[in-house]
């Protein structure tokens, strides 16, 4: 992803049931505490897109080995090419091979140049042209079917940036309409379509996602891909705040480090993401998905950063789960953004 400096933050998005800070330890703010129920442990995975220097046989058994219950597989030319003519006999050995390793995968649909060589991730679902429209959608359909045959647990997508020259209302109105096909396949498959809000784009944050939503009618089958350090990047709430209010809809996890404005995946520590309160939230959602490590700028040294991503996520899981929740006093405001210590 691109490192871009990113501006003022976006309205609050809807917040179900967000409350107050549990970090801050002042007898004054914090009037109980408890350890809250037990949780399912968190299901991690790590992105081909950050592993694209090795075969795609080798990178699984990469993860296999290092111990990670899954894989965020971007469909893309060096490893399942979503244009190639015997895509379904190559996803049918890939569904056989994921079995063999004991590895979940989510279908993710991020690729830069697989579409056009010329045009980083175009054309997108925004293009003026109908036909370049299609293109993405036509991508997506064969994405929701690849999804179905190796039994992922959802396709990711995004909106793409708004072109030179669109009104942003022209923009929303294409997103909803070339969303429509895609969303009926995916109730077809019974696959979710976890959109992602992504910085620069048309959609960008958890409020634009909600409006999204809104103008589809709710579809059952539209849920959410969260980037955690997107959060950091540029919402309004922290991330482990931003989790509790995706939980309704949250289908798909992205997670690697970042810091505030700056839209650039850092490896774990490199940031300034909190990481056990971020995974204290998801566990609390029940969220049974895989959370991804999302380093698509680090492919020199994949291996590398596949094994060190790997321990320091179930340390701070394990972190965690050991820290007892903090339970600010009634109207007390958070002393400390949750989740962050910038």
């Amino acid at each position: 992803m691109s490192h871009t400096t990113i501006g003022s933050p976006a309205p609050s998005p809807e917040v179900p049931g967000a409350g107050g800070d549990p970090h801050d330890s002042s007898a004054e703010h914090a009037t109980a505490v408890s350890q809250g129920p037990a949780v399912t442990p968190l299901r991690f995975g790590y992105g081909t897109n950050g592993l694209a220097d090795l075969r795609l046989d080798d990178a699984l058994a990469l993860l296999a080995d290092l111990g990670y219950d899954g894989v965020g597989l971007t469909l893309d030319h060096m490893h399942l090419d979503p244009l190639a003519a015997d895509l379904t006999a190559r996803t049918r050995r890939l569904a056989q091979r994921l079995d063999a390793l004991g590895l979940d995968v989510t279908v993710e649909t991020g690729a830069r140049y697989v579409l056009d060589p010329r045009r980083k991730h175009g054309p997108s679902l925004l293009d003026p042209d109908p036909d370049d429209r299609a293109r993405r959608v036509d991508l997506l359909i064969r994405a929701v079917q690849v999804a179905a045959d190796l039994g992922a647990h959802a396709v990711h997508c995004f909106s793409g940036i708004t072109p030179p020259g669109t009104h942003p209302e022209t923009a929303w109105h294409r997103l909803a309409d070339t969303l429509t096909p895609v969303l009926d396949a995916a109730a077809t498959a019974g696959i979710p379509l976890a959109i992602e809000p992504e910085p620069g784009h048309l959609l960008a944050t958890l409020a634009d996602f909600h409006r999204l939503r809104r103008a589809l009618g709710d579809p059952e089958h539209l849920g959410l891909t969260l980037d955690i350090g997107h959060c950091q990047c540029l919402e309004p709430l922290s991330p482990a705040d931003c989790v509790r209010a995706a939980a309704p809809w949250l289908r798909h996890v992205q997670i690697e480090d970042m810091c505030r404005g700056i839209h650039e995946h850092l490896p774990f520590g490199d940031g300034e993401i909190d990481f056990p309160p971020v995974l204290a939230a998801l566990a609390a959602t029940g969220y049974q998905g895989l959370a991804v490590v999302e380093l698509p700028r680090h492919s020199h040294a994949g291996p590398h950063f596949a094994e060190l991503s790997l321990p320091f996520l179930r340390r701070a899981e394990a972190t965690a789960t050991r820290s007892p929740v903090l339970v600010p006093a009634h109207g007390d405001p958070s002393a400390t953004p949750e989740g962050s210590t910038s």
